[in-house]
């Protein structure tokens, strides 16, 4: 993975032959602890959703340097921090449930979400939220906890997500009823 500053991802990975994951509340909530502890002193979270067997986030790579570190510098440092969450996530589980092996496949993906096409984020952000609809976990993407959709919606007030990059730069509505409805009617 080769993090670029100034630029919007989406990272994502799933169970080794598409197994679970996550197996209790507790789980989801643990594993988005982690990524608060690691990636977020890096990278912006911008959107998010967890699934029993995978997850997605759409982050965003700030353009000014901390501690003035190089570029490559910075983009080993997500990549590690992300290597960090998994292997460690892993160990927790393999512990608890009495498992061994890897329990993600070995390449987590972290797709560029180029500027030039400004819709693409925009789309990506949607269909990170739609997920569990489109998995029938759920008839309504407010009835899935594990994802950002309730905190845009102003169910919940998490502050995982960097709201303001979402509602600047993809011109998400700030406006929680104008924002449901063009999340139910944008078709991904």
């Amino acid at each position: 993975m080769d993090f670029q500053r100034g630029q919007f991802y989406h990272v994502y990975n799933r169970g080794n032959n598409s197994q679970p994951i996550f197996f209790t509340e507790g789980n989801f909530i643990f594993f988005l602890k982690k990524v608060r502890d690691h990636l977020s002193p890096l990278i912006k979270v911008v959107s998010y959703c967890l699934m029993p067997n995978h997850f997605h986030f759409m982050v965003y790579v700030p353009d000014s340097p901390g501690d003035s570190e190089s570029p490559g510098e910075l983009s080993k440092q997500i990549t590690d921090a992300i290597a960090i969450i998994l292997r460690s996530y892993t160990r927790a589980i393999n512990k608890k449930y009495n498992r061994t092996g890897s329990l993600f496949q070995q390449s987590t993906r972290a797709k560029l979400l180029e500027n030039r096409d400004r819709n693409y984020p925009f789309i990506c952000f949607h269909y990170i939220h739609q997920n569990p609809v489109t998995a029938n976990l759920v008839k309504t993407m407010d009835e899935w906890i594990f994802s950002s959709y309730i905190d845009y919606a102003g169910l919940r007030d998490g502050t995982l997500c960097n709201k303001s990059l979402a509602y600047d730069f993809l011109e998400i509505p700030k406006d929680v009823d104008e924002f449901i409805r063009l999340s139910e009617c944008e078709s991904i």
